[in-house]
């Protein structure tokens, strides 16, 4: 598995008095700059944040999270301004990145290229996990750190480009880690249970937790759900177990993080996966 590095950069400006008081611009992040990451970051309370042009939510204590999608290039860019109006603008180049390219072969053809009736339910499933995915939780929850839901071998990586009997589709979204039927899954961090579904055509029995800050994660393909909807997890909490459930060739559990719409990397967002 690929050693994902991690940096640590922090960064502190103060501007200038503005009638006797000093407007602190100061910004420190941990993370990496790179496609798939997630950066956790403070800067001082009550500033406000934008990165790439869009706000950031802000917590009353001055923590924040940034995130990179699969194809970001070049460079990303946060300003921060004080509430008396001084700003400061960082920029951050962004690290290449390349992906595999994944063959999976054996699909039942109405699973690849599903008829009108199921269009129709995946639209409306779709729905579901869109606004599951928008529960702007105020409190910190990510906070309490991460760690890997199940250990094992990973049989599939974030941003690898699938091709399903032989039809190129869009690139993986997440992690797959290969586990006999009923091992434990356990939740990432600290958070509240948004989406329970037991029978989702493409993820089968499905599980979304919040993190806050619009930060959620994903578990699907169970064979078995433990939680309900509203039910707060503390990290490492059993959620599920493992199965084969929607569109699967073989029992693993797909793990995904996101940022509002944004796909991240969980393997990025965690960590390497501890040895044993």
């Amino acid at each position: 598995m690929r050693n994902y590095r991690q940096a640590i950069l922090a960064l502190v400006v103060i501007a200038a008095p503005i009638s006797g008081v000093w407007a602190d611009t100061s910004l420190s992040l941990t993370g990496s700059f790179e496609p798939g990451a997630l950066i956790i970051g403070t800067t001082a309370a009550g500033n406000t944040v934008t990165h790439d042009g869009l706000p950031v939510r802000v917590s009353d204590t001055g923590d924040l999270l940034l995130g990179l999608g699969r194809d970001a290039t070049g460079k990303t860019t946060v300003i921060i301004t004080s509430p008396d109006g001084e700003s400061t603008t960082y920029n951050y180049a962004i690290e290449s990145r390349e992906y595999d390219i994944q063959h999976i072969d054996g699909l039942p053809p109405k699973q690849v290229t599903p008829d009108p009736d199921t269009q129709e339910r995946i639209a409306a499933e779709s729905t579901l996990i869109k606004a599951a995915r928008k529960n702007d939780l105020r409190e910190t929850l990510f906070l309490s750190g991460f760690s890997w839901p199940v250990t094992g071998r990973i049989s599939g990586v974030f941003g690898s480009q699938r091709v399903l009997n032989g039809n190129p589709r869009s690139p993986h979204n997440g992690v797959d880690i290969a586990a006999p039927v009923g091992t434990p899954i356990y939740a990432m961090g600290d958070g509240r249970v948004v989406l329970v579904h037991e029978d989702m055509f493409y993820t089968g029995k499905s599980v979304i937790v919040a993190h806050g800050h619009c930060l959620t994660s994903v578990y699907v393909h169970m064979s078995e759900i433990l939680v309900a909807e509203g039910t707060e997890v503390r990290k490492g909490d059993a959620i599920g177990k493992v199965g084969q459930t929607g569109r699967a060739t073989g029992p693993h559990l797909h793990w995904g993080v996101t940022l509002f719409s944004t796909h991240l990397d969980p393997a990025l967002v965690v960590g390497p996966m501890p040895e044993g």
